[in-house]
Parts: C-alpha cells; structure tokens; sequence
C-alpha cells in the first residue's frame, strides 16, 4: 500500500483515539471533539510531524487547565471542568495552521521538508508559520494557566499598573517565563520529530537547531500580543455580586480595562495570526 494510502489511513485512527479521549475526560465537547478530530486527521495526514505539534499543543494545555482548578474557579467567571473547549475554540487556536498544512501539503506531496530557504523559501514560510502558530497557542495557554496559580499580582500591561487576577491584559513574571518555556517545547517537538521524518543534509539539520530559540520567542511574542490586545481590545470588568472578574458589561460591574470590541477566541485567533506572519517572516531570514 502507497504512503499516500497509509498515512491517512494512521491519521484517522489516531486522530479518532484521541478525540474520543478528549471527549471522554472532558478535555472537549462534542463539537470540540468533532472538529478536532478532522484537524487532527488533516495534521497528521500531511505529516507525522506537524501532528505531533497539534499533540503536543493540546495535551500540554489540556494537563494544565486542570492544573489547580479549585484556584481557578474562585477567580475566572467562566470556568468550566476539564476545560471543555468547543468547536470555535477548536478552531481559533488550530484553523490557521490548518490552511497552511494543507498548503504544505499541495506543495510538497507529503515530503516532510526542512527549514532551508535556499531549497524553497514558501515551504520554509509555510513551515515557519505553522511553528509560530503552535508556539503562540502553546505560549498563551501556559501563561494563563500558570501565570493565575503564581502568587505575584498581575500588572496591566500598558499601564504597568497591579490589577485582579483573571484580568485581560494582566502579566506577570511567572507568566511570560511560562510563555517562553511553552514555545520552547514546540520547537524542540519539531526539531526532535525531523531527525526522523525529514532527509536533509548535515548542514541543514544542525541549523534546525536555531527552531527552538525561535520557538521560545514566538511563544513570549504571541503571549504579549494576546496580553495587548486583551487590555485594549477586550472588556474586564470587576462585578461586585459575583465578586469576579468578568468580561462583559453590566449594571453591577465596575470597568478595569478595555474595550468590549473582541472575545477571548477572537483575541486568540489574531494573535496567533500575527505571530504565525511573524515567524514566517523570520524564518525565511533564519534558514
């Protein structure tokens, strides 16, 4: 049977295993489940490695959104078990890269590439781009889950200001240090899987390397863009009944920052458009 046979046919099966885990332990709901499974499956199909950075994504943010619940509760005013993402958050933290690997795929009919600008500098864009946008998502999800359990006080990032915890736009040291390390991770994730999967020369693997520094920033550059666009472009509000922090207007809440202009998908979603140019960009530089 041809690769262009078995592949898919792997995607599928563990793109299913996965989804029905996810579904099972909370992770997602139905349509989070659903539409994670054909993102997973198009990841996957197309190469083993941009799989593995959609996995390493989503099990690494999955672990962490349980990570001290009990905390997390008594501060976000829209926390939910397990995290339970539906479909449209499937979406803002997956749809680009989506684009782009299905792209990869009509260029280089399923040959897994290396970064190398001088062989092709699309594929190397395209490649850039789906690391930047994994090490964004990878990069926001660390940071405000850990940056919320760390005991410093969040200053508002522009006007450097201490603000409630649970506010957008709020940072703090634990945070873009989380933010960095979770970049890290999906460069090391790319650099690992294409020792195995990509045939390049010496040369261009060792330069492979370079990923992972890049990661690191694309994570910490994603983590504070999604923070600025939080403090000007998305409501926070204090609401004294519920004694929370919330994200949108009331007679009972008091304005922190803000505009009510976009929601947290929305900020995702062109947060991790930005950095996913961002790093494209760099990597036709880089490599």
């Amino acid at each position: 049977m041809e690769r262009g046979m078995i592949q898919p046919l792997i995607a599928v099966l563990i793109s299913s295993l996965i989804a029905v885990r996810a579904y099972r332990r909370k992770s997602l709901n139905l349509s989070g489940a659903l539409t994670g499974f054909l993102v997973m499956t198009i990841h996957f199909a197309v190469g083993y490695r941009y799989g593995a950075l959609i996995l390493v994504f989503f099990f690494t943010s999955s672990k962490l959104t349980k990570v001290g619940e009990e905390k997390k509760r008594r501060v976000d005013a829209d926390f939910k078990d397990g995290g339970q993402r539906n479909w449209v958050q499937v979406l803002s933290n997956s749809g680009i890269s989506t684009i782009l690997v299905l792209i990869i795929w009509r260029v280089t009919q399923w040959e897994d590439k290396c970064l190398d600008s001088k062989s092709s500098t699309l594929v190397t864009s395209l490649i850039g781009g789906v690391i930047g946008h994994y090490a964004c998502c990878n990069g926001d999800t660390w940071s405000s889950e850990l940056g919320v359990l760390s005991d410093d006080q969040p200053i508002l990032i522009t006007t450097f200001k201490p603000v409630r915890k649970g506010t957008n736009g709020g940072v703090t040291k634990a945070g873009l240090l989380a933010a960095a390390a979770a970049g890290a991770v999906v460069g090391v994730t790319f650099v690992a899987f294409g020792f195995f999967t990509a045939k390049c020369s010496y040369n261009i693997v060792i330069k492979q390397l370079l990923a992972i520094p890049l990661s690191a920033l694309a994570g910490l550059t994603g983590s504070l863009i999604d923070s600025l666009l939080g403090a000007t472009l998305q409501f926070s509000g204090f609401c004294t009944v519920r004694n929370k922090v919330v994200g949108k207007p009331g007679p009972t809440v008091k304005k922190i920052s803000g505009l009510n202009f976009l929601d947290n998908n929305a900020v995702n979603a062109v947060s991790i458009l930005l950095t996913t140019i961002l790093t494209s960009i760099a990597c036709v530089y880089i490599f």
